[in-house]
């Protein structure tokens, strides 16, 4: 999602830009660790990532114990099912943070998130 607007993805940039302003209008935006990382990942500079997060005003939210205990057993259910590595624990912290600590998860992959985290509302700008 952050990487569809920075990146200025030409399928989903858009969309992707005009879903964190809505969500900005009406409330914090929020990632945890592995999104910033994943962010920072795309920039050749760290401090110019940081930069570009805060000025779209995307907070640092660390993952925390509740977080961690509610994507354990989720990764587990995952692979009873047969899931395969294409998914790996990173994908289910995330989930589960944004359903320990925030109001909805705003990502594309909407599937997998309802899928794994029922409770969570789950917000597509692709599907907009």
């Amino acid at each position: 999602m952050l990487i569809d607007v920075f990146s200025a993805d030409p399928v989903f940039g858009e969309a992707s830009r005009e879903s964190v302003r809505g969500c900005r209008a009406v409330g914090r935006l929020v990632a945890c660790d592995i999104v910033w990382a994943e962010v920072v990942a795309g920039f050749s500079d760290s401090a110019e990532a940081e930069k570009s997060l805060g000025l779209l005003g995307v907070g640092f939210s660390a993952l925390d114990v509740e977080a961690a205990l509610l994507a354990g057993p989720s990764f587990r259910a995952y692979r009873r099912r047969g899931g395969t590595r294409a998914r790996v624990i990173a994908d289910f912290l995330i989930g589960a943070h944004a359903l320990a600590g925030a109001d909805q998860l705003l990502t594309r992959d909407r599937g997998f998130y309802r899928r794994y985290f029922e409770e969570l509302r789950v917000l597509d700008p692709a599907a907009s």
